[in-house]
């Protein structure tokens, strides 16, 4: 593996899906973190505009106008200020649950991120997506929001392949 390029997360092969885990040790405060996870304005800084109604079954909808996709979902577990689940899928598509679990620790907070997909998609390439966009957050947490690193995502993408369960 390309020792230069740090991933965060582990993958491992379920039944008849992928789990990708992200992991990321964040020095601002649950609260922070979970108001850019939730907040219009704040989550359009590191993700892409959009909206969320707040409670479970509430609608889910994000607009990544550069690439066409939509996502159109709903919340399938809301516990502010430490979780957050919906499914990064629209219409007649198959799940796709992201499950962002927020804890405090060490005067910072400790992000996990949980993604699950079916076994015939690119496990590899949706980790190094929410790769590059959790950098994304961490730098509209420090007030210096980032266009999407695309080498970043290039590079963290080979590094999932590499470790990829056979």
């Amino acid at each position: 593996m390309n020792n230069d390029i740090i991933v965060s997360g582990r993958i491992r092969r379920l039944a008849d899906a992928w789990e990708g885990r992200l992991e990321r040790w964040i020095e601002h405060d649950r609260e922070a973190v979970w108001r850019m996870l939730t907040e219009r304005q704040q989550f359009v800084q590191w993700l892409a505009p959009g909206s969320f109604e707040l409670r479970c079954g509430g609608r889910v909808h994000i607009d990544f106008g550069d690439s066409g996709v939509v996502i159109d979902s709903t919340v399938l577990a809301f516990d502010p200020p430490q979780l957050l689940a919906y499914s990064w899928s629209s219409g007649d598509e198959p799940e796709r649950p992201l499950r962002w679990e927020l804890g405090t620790v060490d005067g910072g907070t400790v992000l996990t991120l949980t993604v699950l997909l079916p076994a015939q998609e690119d496990i590899a390439k949706a980790c190094a997506g929410f790769e590059a966009h959790l950098d994304m957050l961490a730098a509209a947490l420090e007030g210096v929001p980032i266009r999407f690193p695309f080498e970043r995502y290039v590079a963290a993408r080979r590094a999932y392949q590499e470790i990829l369960p056979r």
